[in-house]
């Protein structure tokens, strides 16, 4: 499987901002010395020492993975990613798309009615949730005032799926479980198996310690995951502060993925006050953080917008 990351912020969208580009370029500046500008090689050395939070982005688009096999494609999430993953030049040949949703709150829904495939007469959409009403809380957002353009605007070929948490489901040879999660409304997690691998997308949760050895299939969900993409949206203060908000301190996602025995953590679903430096610096308490609970083994990074990884 391979996975790619087209939206991670959560909440709301993230432009950077013009006082987030000054401050790049000024860190650019305060580290530059002269002979870094003696040759196209110097420059091209001296980017690459660049910090990642100085020469890149986060991204600042809100939730939407893609998950693909050689056949299959799959579209964790309609949040304003989803726009860009619309116009990719590696979509799929036969136009078929598995839609799945973790739950309906905005920023994983927005994104839809920008989907250019959506028109495509030629596009067939599998959609799935273990929400009661998915196609009408899809209809309501493009509905006046709020969108000019229908829903019946879109290709006539979307059906429908209704999820059990206990039952698994396959998408051609993937097989899919899923878990319901502590998130206002109730968020779905996924675990994707193919090939002997186990990817799990976790996105909105609000981890407690008490919770981790009761979630409902959370064995088949969890367990021996090769990989996790995890809500991670906050440090352990403002989890404090925002306690029942539906989000995670990246201590407790590092805890959490230890419990089950995760070997790579994706931090997620970003809090959209915080810029690249917040969470680069972020990255590296989480990475501290799992050396101090003596679990230095497990591989932690930040899931970044454009950026695949393989499982």
């Amino acid at each position: 499987m391979k996975v790619r990351f087209w939206g991670v912020r959560g909440s709301l969208p993230t432009p950077l901002t013009p006082e987030q580009i000054q401050s790049k370029i000024m860190a650019v500046i305060q580290r530059i010395k002269v002979e870094d500008l003696e040759s196209v090689e110097s420059r091209a050395r001296f980017v690459s020492t660049l910090p990642d939070w100085i020469y890149g982005t986060t991204g600042g688009n809100t939730s939407c993975i893609e998950v693909k096999t050689d056949k299959t494609e799959i579209i964790l999430d309609a949040g304003t990613g989803i726009r860009v993953l619309g116009k990719s030049k590696n979509l799929p040949k036969n136009n078929h798309y598995h839609l799945i949703f973790s739950h309906f709150h905005w920023d994983h829904v927005q994104g839809l009615p920008f989907f250019d495939p959506a028109y495509n007469p030629a596009s067939i959409f599998d959609v799935y949730s273990a929400h009661e009403n998915t196609e009408t809380y899809l209809r309501e957002q493009m509905k006046t005032p709020y969108y000019p353009v229908p829903f019946d605007a879109f290709t006539k070929n979307f059906t429908f799926h209704k999820l059990q948490p206990d039952k698994e489901f396959f998408i051609d040879d993937i097989k899919v479980n899923l878990s319901p999660m502590s998130h206002p409304g109730v968020s779905y997690s996924y675990s994707f198996e193919h090939e002997g691998k186990k990817f799990v997308y976790a996105t909105d949760v609000e981890l407690k310690l008490q919770d981790y050895s009761n979630i409902q299939n959370g064995e088949k969900v969890f367990r021996n995951a090769d990989c996790i993409v995890l809500d991670s949206q906050y440090t352990v203060e403002e989890a404090y502060r925002k306690e029942n908000w539906g989000h995670s301190a990246f201590c407790y996602a590092i805890d959490f993925a230890v419990h089950w025995n995760i070997k790579k953590l994706y931090l997620f679903h970003h809090e959209p006050t915080y810029d690249d430096k917040k969470i680069n610096s972020i990255l590296q308490a989480a990475r501290w953080y799992a050396q101090y609970i003596d679990h230095s083994e497990i591989e932690i990074n930040i899931a970044k917008e454009d950026q695949e990884i393989e499982i």
